[in-house]
């Protein structure tokens, strides 16, 4: 199925149950006085976490979703029942935004989570309220208030611990083939990979992490071209990048340190906390070189960029190299993790059955 990662929507809570005007009609009772009752708050609308879904397809044919109006009041002092809530299912690590501010409202990350996108409208009052010494026969009520609506923009930020970056044709879908049980597109010209992939990489038990197959970013993506500018987000969440470069171009004439700066460039242009991110350096295509070769070209790149960071020589074709790569991923994955813990047992899950009409 092909990925679907943008959508948008408009949600519509229920209306509020208007109050009811009414008096007692008791036999023997002539003036039984005012008996209105309340009318029913409206359902709000809320999207919850899937873990069993995976795109938002779903959302390219049912665009409109609208919770229930409250009932009106009646006669006797009854009030309307309230209407009911419409939950819609959304998969995990969806974020919402409102279509018209451009605010966003939040991010659904656990599955189960549950976000509030339009409250219900409030319930109009009875005419018994408005009863007073001086008022016996009060004939006012008041109308519930209008749910509220809005068009809402629906974003997948795929959630995976591993980004790979770099140009088309770096051999990003290779790699990601050879370590993981993806099976991506692979083919020798660029821009085979139009969509994202994912892969579980398992070392053992309870050592595995994912990485993600983001299609290539070419100049000019930070501001719209090709597919870079709809793809950069989902680098977002990463917790790490593997910037894949080329070591052993079919041209010659290219030079792999402007390639990486090209990258440098668009990440830059999309988000300085995302070009902050940690990021590995992968020299693709060793096998391509004879050793002395491949060494002489790794030393003048990290020197024309003045690297600082990890450096590693694999061959995504051959496999070699992959394993330690994998198994340096894992321990710092781990050691991430370890850090992130204490901010996770601080957070509080949300009360499923919450709502702010209660």
């Amino acid at each position: 199925m092909k990925f679907v990662d943008e959508a948008r929507i408009k949600v519509i809570a229920g209306d509020g149950g208007n109050g009811c005007a009414s008096f007692r009609r008791e036999k023997y009772i002539p003036k039984g006085g005012p008996d209105g009752g309340d009318g029913g708050h409206g359902g709000s609308v809320f999207l919850i976490a899937d873990s069993g879904l995976n795109t938002l397809v779903d959302f390219r044919t049912q665009r409109t979703h609208k919770a229930e109006r409250g009932q009106n009041g009646m006669g006797r002092e009854r009030t309307g029942r309230k209407g009911q809530n419409l939950h819609v299912r959304v998969p995990v690590g969806t974020r919402v935004m409102d279509e018209m501010t451009g605010e966003m409202i939040g991010e659904l990350l656990e599955s189960g989570q549950q976000l509030l996108v339009a409250s219900g409208g409030e319930r109009g009052i009875g005419n018994i309220h408005f009863k007073s010494s001086t008022n016996r026969t009060p004939r006012q009520f008041t109308y519930g208030t209008e749910g509220e609506r809005r068009e809402l923009l629906l974003e997948l930020i795929l959630l995976a611990d591993v980004g790979l970056l770099g140009l088309p044709n770096a051999g990003k879908s290779s790699l990601i083939s050879k370590i993981s049980s993806a099976r991506p597109k692979v083919a020798d010209y660029p821009f085979t990979t139009l969509h994202p992939n994912l892969g579980v990489v398992s070392l053992g038990q309870d050592q595995s992490f994912v990485v993600a197959d983001i299609p290539g970013v070419i100049e000019g993506a930070a501001e719209g071209a090709g597919l870079g500018l709809q793809f950069l987000k989902h680098l977002a969440r990463t917790r790490l990048l593997l910037h894949l470069v080329d070591i052993a171009p079919m041209d010659v004439s290219e030079d792999p340190a402007q390639q990486v700066r090209q990258i440098e460039q668009e990440l830059f242009g999309f988000s300085e906390d995302l070009a902050d991110k940690e990021r590995w350096l992968v020299l693709n295509k060793k096998d391509l070189l004879l050793d002395d070769e491949y060494e002489s070209k790794r030393q003048q790149l990290i020197q024309s960029l003045e690297w600082q960071g990890p450096v590693y020589g694999i061959s995504a074709a051959t496999g070699e190299g992959l394993q330690k790569l994998s198994a340096d991923l894992m321990l710092r994955l781990e050691a991430i993790w370890r850090e992130e813990r204490p901010e996770q047992d601080e957070q509080v899950p949300m009360d499923e059955s919450w709502d702010p009409l209660d």
